[in-house]
């Protein structure tokens, strides 16, 4: 009998780790159909879509005040095809202003509900910890720290790993890469990251082309900018004007990975850089009535997750009025000239990278009820597909 599972994401991150997710259910399963609220890669991996991801990427705490009118409106269109098809469960990916308040109604329809990428409540809007109790069959975290604190407060949370975690590699070798991009060997490469939404990246590019200019006259280096498929490579083109920098299609992880240094915007990609071991700087910036707003709610001790994972400030963080063309050039030049720094800094990411590598302890012979068995290793991808499919059973799933 053919059981039907609404998909949706928000974001290009979200995107990536749902579409992993449902491409190993279906290697579990054949009997699987696939809707809801996508981007391009659930789209490739076969889910058909009734809501289009793009329409949600708005970020800023004021910035998405314009926009409630067009988000309220995919928010209903993806509940109608929810009465209207009846899926046997829900996989909720990241976006919880939207996703949380879809929950709500899955919960109240009969609807299991998989939350995969938990909200960051610990650090702001803990408010969301009752209703995320009552609507969420499980949750799925994808950062160490976050089961204990959500289990903590009832919450039903499984650790998997990151998806990126073993996924996160380059495809060509350095010579290769600066080949095809006729990049001048033997100098540094400094990737420029800033940011997967056009939003971010207007208002991150003014300091980083004050910085790429600063750091070019003072040494011969290649910088590169991997655009992202959302912002695409015309949209720097457009900005860059005379700059040093390099923009190229895609092509992060290469980009990153033969790096010797990358400029990036706080978020994924952070993560993604510490997986290839790259030392950074990061940075961002919103609106200044957003900054006001999210200092008042935000309680955290770093913004960046890569310091957040290591519990220390691994990385820079140039944050809103600190990040400036002169301060990510200073930064930048440390890291490029000192080997002490670059070294404590690469250790540091080891370590990160080691904590995002490590899954949930092998359950084989657990004594817990209904506990799916998940061998040691498997991919985060994996170990979600297991407990979505031991929910949809009903019964433990032994994975081999």
């Amino acid at each position: 009998m053919q059981r039907r599972i609404l998909v949706s994401a928000g974001e290009a991150s979200g995107d990536l780790y749902a579409s992993l997710v449902v491409e190993e259910l279906r290697r579990i399963s054949r009997d699987l159909e696939f809707f809801g609220c996508t981007g391009p890669r659930l789209r490739s991996a076969g889910v058909e879509t009734v809501v289009d991801a793009a329409s949600l990427a708005v970020v800023g705490l004021l910035e998405v005040v314009a926009h409630i009118p067009r988000i309220h409106a995919e928010y209903r269109k993806l509940l109608a095809a929810a009465r209207l098809r009846k899926p046997d469960l829900a996989i909720l990916t990241d976006a919880p202003d939207f996703h949380l308040r879809v929950a709500r109604h899955l919960h109240r329809a009969g609807i299991p509900v998989v939350y995969l990428v938990a909200p960051q409540v610990w650090a702001w809007r803990k408010g969301r910890l009752p209703g995320m109790r009552r609507t969420l069959r499980r949750l799925l975290c994808i950062f160490p720290f976050e089961e204990e604190f959500f289990r903590r407060a009832g919450v039903d949370a499984t650790y998997i790993g990151h998806p990126l975690a073993g996924l996160v590699r380059p495809s060509l070798t350095r010579d290769e890469f600066f080949r095809k991009h006729r990049l001048a060997g033997g100098r540094p490469l400094i990737s420029v990251l800033p940011g997967s939404r056009r939003g971010e990246a207007a208002r991150h590019l003014p300091a980083l082309l004050d910085a790429a200019d600063r750091l070019y006259r003072e040494q011969a280096v290649n910088l590169v900018l991997p655009a992202s498929v959302t912002t695409g490579a015309a949209f720097f083109r457009e900005r860059l004007g005379r700059s040093p920098i390099l923009v190229i299609e895609g092509e992060s992880w290469d980009a990153l990975a033969h790096a010797d240094l990358a400029l990036a915007a706080s978020g994924t990609v952070t993560v993604e850089a510490a997986l290839l071991g790259t030392p950074m700087v990061t940075f961002y910036k919103v609106t200044t009535p957003s900054w006001v707003a999210g200092k008042l709610l935000v309680r955290v001790p770093f913004y960046s997750m890569v310091n957040l994972i290591a519990g220390r400030a691994l990385v820079p963080e140039l944050m809103q009025s600190q990040m400036t063309g002169e301060s990510i050039a200073r930064e930048a030049r440390r890291l490029l000239t000192d080997e002490n720094a670059r070294a404590e800094m690469k250790a540091g990411l080891a370590e990160v990278r080691e904590k995002l590598s490590q899954g949930p302890e092998e359950r084989a012979g657990s004594t817990q009820a209904r506990m799916p068995v998940i061998q040691a290793g498997e991919t985060a991808s994996r170990r979600a597909a297991v407990i979505i499919q031991e929910i949809l059973e009903g019964q433990v799933v032994h994975v081999a």
